[in-house]
């Protein structure tokens, strides 16, 4: 993914997805607002429950043109056609999906709030960074990835960076100068109209 003008979205699927529902729910948003990329990010590790998510949220994106990637399980990207990967573990697997993938799919990397992970990563030859969360909530331990490091990250590293965790109108306004990509996920899917959630960040977004 390249580092685009004005910030992206990055859409997050919900780790639960209802499949007679979901993909049309996506279907909505791709159509209303421009995304850069999906990632399926089910907690589930059912290989059956995966493989028929992948197959239908597949068939939603590419009829798109959205690329579609799944976190973590780098074995299913090639069975089911996926675009790539997005890696939990910081920067410790990103060499490796690399060498499995090859040079045209996306392997992107989730480092929390290091700055040293997000570099490692970066020369690993990870196409993204995602720092997070954005700013302090109850879940994890309480830290997160401060304005400052996005700030020194987009003036000194070429790799692109995705702000994703905790975000809010204030949040994304604050950080639009400063990042690549949004991660949207539960900040649209825990409300009844997504569509227009997601336009409303999108505002913020634009300023």
């Amino acid at each position: 993914m390249d580092a685009p003008e004005q910030p992206q979205i990055y859409l997050i699927t919900p780790p639960e997805v209802e499949l007679s529902q979901f993909p049309a729910q996506l279907a909505a948003v791709l159509d209303a607002h421009p995304i850069a990329c999906v990632r399926m990010a089910l907690s589930t590790r059912d290989e059956d429950r995966l493989s028929r998510a992948g197959d239908a949220l597949r068939e939603v994106t590419h009829a798109r043109d959205v690329a579609l990637v799944i976190s973590d399980h780098l074995l299913m990207v090639e069975r089911l056609g996926l675009d790539g990967v997005h890696l939990s573990d910081a920067a410790r697997t990103v060499r490796h999906a690399r060498k499995e993938l090859g040079e045209d799919a996306i392997v992107g990397s989730y480092c929390g709030t290091s700055r040293h992970e997000g570099m490692a990563a970066g020369e690993a030859g990870a196409d993204y960074v995602s720092f997070g969360p954005t700013q302090a909530s109850a879940l994890g331990d309480g830290s997160f990835a401060e304005a400052d490091l996005f700030q020194w990250w987009s003036e000194v590293i070429e790799v692109p960076v995705v702000a994703e965790g905790a975000l809010d109108i204030d949040m994304i306004r604050k950080l639009a100068p400063r990042t690549d990509f949004f991660g949207i996920g539960a900040e649209i899917w825990d409300k009844d109209d997504p569509v227009a959630e997601l336009a409303t960040l999108i505002a913020a977004m634009l300023g």
